[in-house]
């Protein structure tokens, strides 16, 4: 076993070269934000997509945006807005009167990498219109079914502060995404490098493309082999439970705090997260430090609380903290 692990990290060590490489074309525009980059890689890799929260102006279109040049792919930006149709998502079928025909006009969906801006400012009915994309990837339009091309990238955000006209984002929308990330103020230093490299009326920083799409897939093969012992893995399995059964683990003081636990993708995410995780670290094996860094951004989302915890002002992120605390680690 020793030996092919050892196999295993060697491999990893020589496919994950790129992703210093990567990072560093990436922060030629962005400063900072390096916890929103690493989440970028690791969904891009994990083949998840990722809901991000800030407050606006803190460069997440742009690190999309860049992480496309960067990757040689195409990006799309969706801004979501109260009267945006299914159609103007997935697309339509356009009737020919000369020929009495369909023709199907592919919409903005059909790309790799997806910014759906403020999404959560259009209805239910749009943001069910990306279910299938983000899940079987592939669309329906009318009665065909068009497969989306890899690598499938959705990056959705919501902005915290604003919530007049905003519509919550259905359950079974928000469990899949893989990652929920929140992203804050930069730093004093940051925000002056910022300054120096951004306040100008015309200037255009250049992004070179690192690597190919094929690149991306085939590094999800090699996440596929990072090792995971057994005891990891149970150790997941425990995280997971504890939000659901948290009396079972000894945890006596959120019983009453959660109305539902994490589902079973949950468990899939975190073990794929924590792979990805390990490979732009450049290991070819996960640490149990590899789950907990990661794992606040799998299940921040998936935990609902209830009254009882809202009246005591305790938020998913703290339960979660508790478990994670208080759960043996192997």
């Amino acid at each position: 076993m020793t030996e092919g692990i050892t196999a295993i990290n060697e491999k990893v060590k020589k496919e994950s070269a790129f992703v210093d490489n990567l990072k560093a074309e990436i922060q030629k525009v962005i400063v900072g934000q390096a916890y929103l980059i690493d989440r970028l890689l690791v969904g891009i890799l994990a083949n998840g997509h990722i809901l991000v929260e800030g407050v606006p102006g803190l460069a997440k279109t742009m690190s999309i945006r860049t992480l496309a040049q960067a990757v040689n792919t195409r990006f799309q930006r969706i801004q979501f807005t109260p009267d945006l149709l299914p159609a103007d998502l997935i697309g339509t079928l356009v009737y020919n009167p000369k020929e009495g025909t369909f023709t199907t006009k592919k919409g903005p969906i059909f790309s790799n990498i997806i910014l759906a801006d403020e999404i959560n400012r259009a209805p239910a009915k749009v943001q069910s219109a990306l279910l299938e994309a983000m899940q079987e990837r592939e669309v329906t339009i009318g009665l065909e079914t068009f497969k989306l091309e890899q690598p499938f990238l959705v990056m959705a955000t919501q902005n915290p502060i604003e919530q007049e006209g905003t519509y919550p984002l259905p359950e079974a929308q928000i469990d899949r995404f893989m990652l929920k990330i929140k992203i804050t103020y930069p730093t004093r230093d940051e925000e002056y490098r910022i300054l120096k490299r951004m306040s100008f009326t015309d200037k255009k920083i250049e992004v070179n493309s690192i690597i190919e799409p094929r690149d991306i897939i085939n590094a999800r093969s090699v996440v596929d082999e990072i090792y995971i012992d057994e005891k990891l893995e149970k150790y997941i399995l425990d995280i997971v439970f504890a939000t659901r059964s948290p009396e079972q683990y000894k945890l006596s003081d959120l019983t009453g705090l959660i109305q539902y636990g994490a589902s079973p993708r949950a468990t899939i995410y975190l073990r794929l997260a924590a792979k990805a995780y390990a490979f732009i670290q450049g290991r070819g094996y996960v640490t149990p430090q590899d789950i907990k860094s990661i794992g606040m951004d799998v299940l921040r989302h998936r935990l609902t609380v209830s009254y009882e915890a809202e009246s005591e002002e305790k938020t998913s992120e703290d339960i979660i903290k508790t478990i994670f605390d208080e759960i043996e680690v192997p």
